[in-house]
């Protein structure tokens, strides 16, 4: 019995930042964030992705080291892993995103061996994961948590990414709990309020949606309840990416211990904080120090 199961492809990055001659290859997609941001505070974490024959090893062997389950990794040797260039703004506020390969997707018949878990996170990056995947996943856990950024993103000859409305919208009946970012709700929903955004991620079955707004920190709303998170500072701001998958990987760890969700929240936010501080998924930050920033957060709170 897992923590959490993460499913979604693991992707090769190339990470273009402005004050940078040279791009950064890396690790990336929502998994390895979700699982690794999840595995530093402890939490028994699996992974459910398909690869290509040019995935490197030391990615696998490095997610392998820091206890994370890769046996429904699987590797297609006739196909390349899923690549994205990701070219920030020169104050990184935005992002142009580009895809030149895609791995297959993830069928019904490659989740016969997935675990048990107290959490399925489904975390599509480039439309690998479908409703008849998403629904038999559902019997695989207590709890599925969704981010639908995969699955809002439209792929044109050249590869560059536009956000583009959610085509299935019976994804949303499956979910328990829901994470996106700002734009990718609005495509989700249709709606440009968020408010009006969030009641309908509700209705349609969410008992929890968290929308991440980037150093404006993050929407938490619990059945209807909604909390504003504050973003927590980070000393440096290097790199963006995977900071709102590494808030729902740290959110789901603690979500899974029984904890409220404000301290969840706050957990999230700390780790986002710490990834944002360098390149890639590398500095998400052992569990001590995602703890005390989400103590700091915590004792604000109660001081208002």
């Amino acid at each position: 019995m897992f923590d959490i199961v993460s499913v979604g492809h693991l992707t090769i990055d190339s990470i273009l930042l402005p004050d940078r001659k040279n791009g950064f290859v890396v690790l990336g997609g929502s998994s390895a964030y979700v699982s690794l941001a999840a595995r530093r505070l402890g939490a028994r974490v699996a992974v459910v992705a398909k690869v290509g024959c040019d995935f490197p090893e030391a990615y696998r062997w490095w997610l392998e080291q820091e206890g994370i389950d890769l046996s429904n990794v699987s590797k297609d040797v006739n196909s390349q892993t899923t690549h994205f260039e990701l070219k920030y703004s020169p104050d990184l506020s935005e992002r142009s995103l580009r895809s030149d390969c895609r791995a297959s997707s993830i069928t019904i018949e490659d989740l016969s061996h997935v675990p048990k878990a107290a959490v399925v996170h489904v975390g599509s990056v480039a439309h690998e994961i479908g409703f008849d995947v998403i629904q038999e996943l559902k019997g695989c856990a207590k709890v599925v948590s969704l981010d639908p950024q995969g699955l809002v993103r439209s792929f044109d000859d050249a590869g560059a990414v536009t956000i583009v409305p959610l085509t299935d919208r019976r994804i949303l009946e499956l979910v328990d709990i829901f994470k996106s970012s700002l734009v990718e709700i609005k495509a989700v929903t249709g709606l440009s309020e968020l408010t009006s955004a969030i009641k309908t991620v509700h209705d349609s079955g969410a008992k929890i949606v968290v929308v991440t707004l980037g150093a404006k920190g993050a929407i938490v709303s619990v059945e209807g309840a909604i909390h504003e998170v504050p973003a927590f500072t980070p000393e440096r701001l290097v790199d963006p990416t995977g900071a709102g998958d590494s808030f729902i990987g740290g959110f789901l760890a603690e979500y899974v211990r029984g904890k409220d969700i404000s301290w969840c929240s706050y957990v999230g936010s700390a780790v986002a904080s710490l990834v944002v501080e360098g390149v890639g998924p590398t500095c998400i930050g052992n569990g001590d120090e995602i703890y005390r920033r989400a103590r700091v957060m915590h004792e604000k709170e109660i001081k208002g």
